[in-house]
């Protein structure tokens, strides 16, 4: 099955389009470098919308109804919005699934130091990285400090032109000859990440006491007092993360492409996103579901992660909102159910071809990727879509006139990975992979073509439709 390169069917309207939809991609990216931002900004587009929360309606007493929008919420990091349709939810919904954390640094409980004249921020990284490309690049710190009097305190410095950026310093060459004798997974220990944010001391006539020893984390602190009332107790109750630094830009001559920090898996969320609210003003036959969740890096974990009662238990309110309270209805709504798992594929690298299998690799410029399974070694780990619903998925994408592939996470024994689809399998429903290709996946900085963004926001809103 040949696949041509997409800007070779684009008309000159098709190209405008694209540059749109890659526009308002680009924007969301820079204005979610976080999970907190990321749904922060889904409830502000959604509520343009007209959507409204789940609980305060019904709290209110009211009962959705057809054509109502809705969306729940859970600690700020997780999302899901709905659609309602003609049919009961108990008949089943249209779901597209994806995550919302990407590969990061996190800073530690008690992260604030000082060694030789040098102020550091103590980390531990997320999710699956290769350590030594977050040394020496621009970062930025985002997230919230909560403090014991309740007031939670928002923090973003490093993106704006006139904010400061930090950095994770590295061994210069010179000096490097054992660290570059090293595996590449041993060059730059864990450890070592720790980010360098001052190295100017606070002067005695400061009021620094004659017996502190470390000046330099004094002045850190007292420009934290200053600048945002937080004490360094207050990152004992802080979710702070360091993200690259700037902004998403066009990558070639040909403004082909993005380069970013996120696109795992922030690509398939925000057009899952664009593609539920595309179809605000339709009355579909059957409810429709975006979901947006947390954790999926470190294995869908803990309460904002898919692996947590958070989805099961919205399903069960909205159930007994609009038919009757019944834990069978609600079974019956899930496995009735069909899903994209939109998570990311490994787009096929030329400069690292001898890792993929061509024939089943997804490649850039070439349509929403679809994977039938997923998983490492012996599938281990997947979710297998059956050829069934593989057929269905294939005719939705072809009435629609979708541009899409099929395709593996490279060579069987070279590595593999997951998603979401199998904790959404458990409950019985049709589930199957789908996705952007990407470049340079879960590094500071990851590659995605601007036609396979255009073509998942045409492929989400078609599978919804059906």
């Amino acid at each position: 099955m040949k696949i041509d390169n997409l800007w070779l069917k684009y008309t000159e309207e098709d190209v405008t389009k694209v540059q749109e939809v890659c526009d308002r991609y680009k924007q969301c990216l820079d204005n979610g470098k976080t999970e907190r931002e990321c749904v922060a900004q889904v409830i502000e587009m959604a509520q343009q919308k007209g959507y409204r929360e789940l609980h305060s309606v019904i709290k209110e007493g009211g009962t959705p109804k057809a054509g109502d929008k809705l969306y729940a919420v859970q600690m700020d990091k997780s999302i899901v919005l709905f659609q309602m349709g003609k049919k009961p939810v108990s008949e089943g919904m249209n779901i597209l699934g994806a995550h919302i954390d990407s590969p990061r640094i996190d800073i530690k409980q008690k992260p604030l130091y000082e060694a030789e004249g040098f102020a550091y921020l103590d980390t531990h990284y997320y999710g699956g990285i290769k350590k030594y490309q977050w040394t020496t690049i621009p970062l930025a710190l985002h997230g919230v400090v909560a403090k014991k009097d309740g007031t939670v305190v928002k923090i973003s410095i490093g993106e704006k032109d006139d904010e400061p950026v930090f950095v994770i310093t590295d061994l210069l060459i010179h000096l490097a000859g054992e660290q570059m004798a090293k595996k590449a997974d041993a060059v730059i220990a864990g450890e070592k990440l720790d980010l360098l944010i001052g190295n100017r001391p606070l002067q005695q006539s400061e009021e620094l006491d004659k017996e502190e020893k470390e000046a330099v984390r004094a002045n850190i602190l007292r420009l934290l007092s200053e600048t945002y009332g937080i004490e360094e107790e207050d990152f004992l109750s802080a979710d702070l993360e360091i993200v690259p630094a700037g902004r998403a830009r066009d990558l070639g001559v040909d403004r082909s492409m993005i380069l970013a920090y996120g696109h795992d898996d922030r690509v398939c969320a925000f057009t899952s996103v664009f593609a539920m609210l595309d179809l605000a003003d339709e009355i579909t036959e059957h409810t429709l579901c975006c979901l947006l969740v947390d954790k999926e890096e470190i294995g869908n974990v803990g309460a904002t992660g898919m692996a947590s009662q958070f989805f099961e238990n919205t399903i069960a309110e909205l159930v007994a909102a609009t038919e009757r309270d019944s834990q069978l209805l609600v079974r019956r709504a899930l496995a009735s159910s069909k899903m994209l798992s939109s998570d990311v594929s490994a787009g096929f690298d030329p400069l690292y071809a001898d890792v993929y299998e061509k024939k089943n690799s997804a490649f850039l410029a070439k349509g929403l990727a679809f994977n039938k399974y997923t998983g490492s070694r012996g599938k281990r780990g997947s979710s297998e879509a059956t050829a069934e619903f593989v057929a269905q998925i294939r005719r939705i994408m072809e009435d629609a006139d979708v541009m899409y592939q099929f395709s593996e996470l490279g060579k069987v024994d070279a590595g593999g990975g997951g998603t979401i689809a199998h904790l959404m399998a458990e409950y019985g429903m049709n589930v199957i992979d789908s996705g952007v290709s990407v470049l340079n996946m879960h590094a500071p900085y990851e590659v995605v073509s601007k036609a396979d963004v255009y073509e998942a926001v045409r492929g989400y809103r078609a599978f919804l439709r059906a």
